[in-house]
Order: C-alpha cells, then sequence, then structure tokens
C-alpha cells in the first residue's frame, strides 16, 4: 500500500534567511521567510520549524498560511542570534490544486551568516537559502 503512495517533489518554493534592518529596535536581524516562484498559489501552508545540535533542542514553532499567492513571499518568524549556531529545520507541507506537497528545508550550523548570502529569487533581497 505504500508503494502507491506518491509524494511529488517539491520545486520552485524556498525557505530562506534574511537580514533586515529593525527600525523600532534599530539593530539587524535575521528573519526565515517561504518564497513561492510557483506560478500558482500555495493553499494552507503549514510550517514546523525547530532547531537542534547534539542534545540541545529548540521547541517546535508552528506557523499557518491560508494562502500564499503566486510569486510572492511571506515572513515565518525572526531568528534570534543564538539560532544561528545550530541547525534549524523547517518542515512545510501545502497544497496546490488540491495535490498534498510537503519538503523538509535545513539550514545546517553556521550556515546563516553574512559571508553564505546571495541574492534571493523573487525577493530581490540578499540572504540564505535553506538546503
Amino acid at each position: 500500500m505504500r508503494k502507491d503512495i506518491e509524494i511529488p517533489k517539491v520545486s520552485d518554493v524556498h525557505v530562506a534567511a534574511v537580514k533586515q534592518f529593525n527600525e523600532d529596535l534599530e539593530i539587524e536581524e535575521w528573519n526565515a521567510y517561504i518564497i513561492n516562484t510557483k506560478n500558482e498559489p500555495l493553499e494552507l501552508v503549514l510550517i514546523v520549524s525547530k532547531g537542534y545540535k547534539g542534545s540541545k533542542k529548540t521547541s517546535k514553532m508552528r506557523h499557518k498560511l491560508e494562502l500564499l499567492p503566486a510569486k510572492s513571499f511571506a515572513k515565518v518568524e525572526f531568528m534570534e542570534d543564538s539560532l544561528l549556531v545550530i541547525t534549524n529545520q523547517f518542515d512545510v507541507t501545502f497544497f496546490v490544486d488540491g495535490t498534498l506537497y510537503e519538503r523538509t528545508f535545513i539550514f545546517p550550523a553556521g550556515q546563516i551568516a553574512d559571508k553564505n548570502q546571495e541574492i534571493l529569487p523573487l525577493m530581490g533581497d540578499h540572504g540564505v537559502l535553506a538546503e
């Protein structure tokens, strides 16, 4: 029965860490974003994030977006500096035209850093894409 279940491959959806200036606090901070470069909207987007390194683990954070339009992006969460030195995992599940998709995006420990920034798809900002 398991062999009959087809899980389609996720493409054109990304998770990125973006360093931005917080005007209220007057500091630069990292924020996680989900980016939809598809020509279709993502429906009922569920994101579960967690961090870990050895026996250290963060609590799980859960996020829900009813709709992420085609060619758009949304902020998922603020990433405190102490999270940048551990592995950060984002499990993303969503529907496109009634088909369920899921993918795990990972930022290995230390990957979220200024030296690893590149221009992000659609956003045009500099940031770090998850693997």
